[in-house]
């Protein structure tokens, strides 16, 4: 059992977002927090069929443990297949995403629309669990439409906890599937905490994680108060450093130092040499420092200047360096 783990709970973790959550930003968070749990972007279990774009789709350094599959689909099969494949590369659990809103995962019938399919997700679910030694969690919401009382959610919760459910990632917001797009069901439905506890409190025996809304640590420490863990989304991402005594004030790990944006930068240098010697682009890990910086005087001139130096075809790690040197002249 990873030594992340308190009490069988991940206490923090980094939440699955589309287009952000990528193998170099899991890099950059891991100089920031060793113990939480970070997550892959979701991967449709139907595209790991084709093997030639596996490595893309699902390959990772070893310094991103613990890490999660993130996957989305209804086919028992196939998302067998795709735990057995987790497994066998090397991930710590399998996580299905019965969460998303967008129109294209409903169009794929998978997603939150799920929700109003408790016996299927379960079917999934057990097959899952049938396939592979690693945990299977799932991410889901409180409810969608008008399918959002307290009673459908815990019909939900319960009949996947029989399949085999490990944890429960809670999205405290329901989704509306017509009429919202996705970052508009990330902000307007209201936020309703008050159900997750709830539902913790219904199911103490469960593991129960709250997502959404969450902006600092004091507010989770405040929930973990009640759930099992918290996970963090866009305030991850946006705000990385806020997060950098996590792992002291949540895990009670004090061995490593607590990160700066200069040791963030200098600590993706070995990480950068490599992802180029193999002919990837920089400024792919560089786009996620972006934040890394912020609230100090001259952050917009470092992050202009290291946006332009990396965007180079032929940008290496000396511009990493580079950045690094600045930061620490400053301070930073």
């Amino acid at each position: 059992m990873p030594d992340s783990l308190l009490n069988g709970a991940y206490r923090f973790s980094v939440a699955p977002m589309m287009d952000y959550t990528d193998r170099h930003f899991r890099v950059l968070m891991r100089q920031i927090t060793r113990r939480s749990l970070l997550y892959t972007e979701m991967v449709v279990a139907q595209a790991l069929h084709h093997s030639d774009r596996r490595e893309r789709l699902i390959g990772f350094d070893p310094c991103e443990h613990p890490l999660a599959l993130q996957v989305g689909g209804d086919d028992p099969a196939l998302l067998a297949e795709a735990a057995r494949l987790a497994a066998a590369r090397g991930y710590d659990e399998i996580n299905l995403n019965v969460g998303c809103p967008s129109e294209k995962v409903q169009k794929g019938r998978f997603g939150a629309c799920l929700m109003a399919e408790p016996a299927q997700v379960a079917r999934c679910v057990e097959a899952m669990a049938a396939a592979s030694p690693l945990p299977v969690t799932v991410k889901h919401r409180i409810g969608i439409d008008e399918r959002d009382s307290y009673a459908e959610l815990l019909t939900f919760v319960d009949a996947l906890a029989a399949a085999g459910c490990a944890r429960f990632s809670v999205h405290a917001r329901k989704a509306w599937l017509e009429g919202l797009d996705p970052k508009q069901n990330r902000t307007i439905p209201p936020l309703r905490h008050e159900l997750v506890h709830q539902l913790k409190r219904d199911r103490p025996n469960l593991t129960i994680e709250l997502n959404g809304g969450l902006q600092d640590l004091a507010s989770c420490q405040q929930h973990l108060q009640q759930l099992d863990g918290v996970m963090v989304g866009r305030a991850a991402y946006d705000h990385p450093l806020r997060w950098a005594s996590v792992d002291r004030e949540l895990y009670g790990d004090e061995r490593h130092p607590q990160a700066r944006a200069s040791t963030v930068v200098r600590g993706l240098i070995p990480y950068a040499e490599g992802w180029c010697s193999g002919g990837g682009r920089l400024w792919a890990i560089a786009r996620h420092l972006v934040q890394v910086v912020e609230g100090v005087s001259g952050a917009r001139h470092w992050r202009r200047d290291l946006g332009r130096a990396a965007g180079e075809r032929t940008a290496g790690p000396e511009v990493l360096e580079r950045a690094a040197q600045q930061l620490e002249e400053r301070g930073l």
